[in-house]
């Protein structure tokens, strides 16, 4: 009963790194750029939900529309001010320019926030249901649950949808997108939109069960890297696999292990996983050397 209640615990945590990396995998598919930041966007989110519960009361699952709206705009801005004037520069360029945006956004949360930890606390912070003996956290429950709603959503608009197959198209082959008359440059901004509306709601979905203080966002972004690498770089449904696979290694590794070497556990995978298949378990086609790594 207790692996069985890790297990489930784990594949709960790992629909929140799913969230989280799909939105850091959106990107990386599309613009093809990775994405240093994404941890501070993250973390971003989580202010703005602590801001909104403390000055509205609003509650943080009310404030994810808020949330994810402004995120979105912000990705738009990142991508349109930072982005897409060093498109075409080496790999190298990119990496510093998300890096240095990465440090900019922590300091800033340091200037305005200090370095407390700032939670909310509400009504169903600490539920659980007890399913044969088992027992679920309602919050992980709830973000695992919009997890699910979103990759179904995700997946109908990348295949049912105008824009989503011309996000699939630039994807796949921007030039040749370019030639049969998709505008790339707007595809760019809405897929770097979307990915940071991603990990905007992967914040409100956070903000009930961990506290937020500036430099949370490095150990997610670390995890999110690891689960893109495993899901594939660019698979963004093989980031949600990545997601719960980490999640359950990290649960298991706590447990038979110790909580202090369960992220050697799942780095240990990642090295390997780099060694064996640098493409990512879960790729259907080119890994690293596609954004020059």
């Amino acid at each position: 009963m207790m692996i069985i209640q890790t297990i489930i615990s784990g594949i709960l945590l790992g629909g929140i790194y799913a969230l989280i990396s799909m939105g850091l995998n959106m990107i990386l598919g599309v613009v093809r750029i990775i994405n240093f930041a994404h941890g501070e966007f993250l973390m971003i989110a989580m202010y703005l939900s602590f801001i909104f519960y403390a000055w509205a009361g609003l509650d943080p699952y009310a404030s994810a529309i808020l949330v994810v709206v402004l995120l979105f705009l912000l990705g738009i801005v990142t991508q349109k001010g930072l982005i897409e004037p060093i498109l075409d520069k080496p790999a190298s360029t990119k990496i510093f320019v998300t890096l240095g945006l990465s440090i900019v956004l922590q300091n800033l949360a340091l200037m305005i926030f200090n370095a407390n930890y700032m939670s909310v606390s509400t009504p169903y912070q600490m539920s659980t249901i007890n399913l044969f003996g088992i027992a679920i956290s309602v919050p992980r429950l709830i973000a695992f649950i919009v997890v699910i709603a979103i990759v179904v959503l995700l997946y109908l608009f990348l295949q049912n949808t105008m824009v989503g197959r011309a996000i699939r198209a630039v994807s796949m082959q921007r030039q040749a997108a370019y030639l049969v008359g998709i505008n790339v440059k707007r595809i760019y901004l809405l897929a770097f939109g979307i990915g940071t509306a991603l990990v905007g709601l992967a914040g409100s979905m956070l903000m009930p069960i961990y506290s937020v203080y500036p430099t949370l966002g490095a150990s997610f972004v670390l995890i999110a890297f690891v689960v893109v690498v495993l899901g594939g770089m660019g698979n963004m449904f093989g980031a949600f696999y990545g997601g719960l696979l980490i999640g359950v290694i990290e649960s298991l590794a706590g447990v038979l292990f110790s909580p202090g070497l369960k992220e050697v556990v799942y780095f240990i995978i990642f090295i390997l996983v780099l060694l064996v298949k640098p493409s990512g378990i879960f790729s259907r086609g080119k890994g690293s050397e596609e954004v020059g790594l």
